[in-house]
């Protein structure tokens, strides 16, 4: 079930502040390398506002880590079940995300389900501060991805792997929803800490 709302801001808020506090940095630093104002990420922290995928994201690649980071809820069993997987629904393009894999495994791979809604566009930034390797398999519909100045169009079990040191962007251009997983890690040495260890894509 999608969250409704109340739950996750607040989740998030503390993810996004306990990282920030990991790095010490103050909230003009995490502005400065996000682009997100300073009473936006206080908001954020605080579980004010349900923010979109696009400012979550650019919040993730200062602090250095990725999307799915924000969303897992860390567990000592290998198994997560598809009632238990952590569900939220992007504001802006209404995209849904479903967190798939089970986190606290200690595994650097991440998967990611996406409900992609007819017309929906998502764009995202390039980071100085991550560099995300990811595949992404469309299991139904079409979507549209744009990389480093290309254009790749993906159909039903396409699969593209991307790696995400420059903007790209994901477009539903047909008039049906589409369905696609992102498999993803952190490349090592941008998660801020110097170690292998991933905490979460798009």
């Amino acid at each position: 079930m999608v969250d409704p709302g109340n739950e996750l801001p607040l989740w998030i808020g503390q993810r996004v502040a306990a990282r920030r506090a990991d790095l010490r940095l103050s909230l003009e630093e995490i502005a400065a390398r996000t682009g997100v104002s300073r009473a936006m990420i206080s908001r954020i922290e605080r579980g004010e506002v349900h923010a979109s995928a696009v400012v979550l994201d650019k919040l993730c690649a200062g602090l250095g880590i990725t999307l799915s980071a924000l969303f897992a809820r860390d567990a000592d069993s290998p198994l997560l079940r598809r009632t238990e997987q952590p569900v939220w629904q992007d504001p802006r393009s209404g995209y849904i995300r479903r967190e798939v894999a089970p986190a606290g495994t200690g595994s650097p791979i991440r998967i990611v389900e996406i409900e992609f809604p007819a017309g929906a566009e998502v764009s995202f930034d390039r980071s100085n501060f991550r560099v995300i390797e990811q595949h992404v398999w469309v299991l139904k519909g079409e979507i549209e991805i744009e990389l480093a100045g290309a254009v790749y169009s993906l159909r039903t079990g396409d699969c593209l792997h991307m790696r995400l040191a420059a903007s790209n962007t994901f477009r539903n251009l047909s008039g049906k929803p589409a369905r696609y997983a992102a498999i993803l890690t952190l490349e090592t040495g941008f998660n801020g800490a110097g170690t292998t260890k991933v905490l979460l894509n798009r």
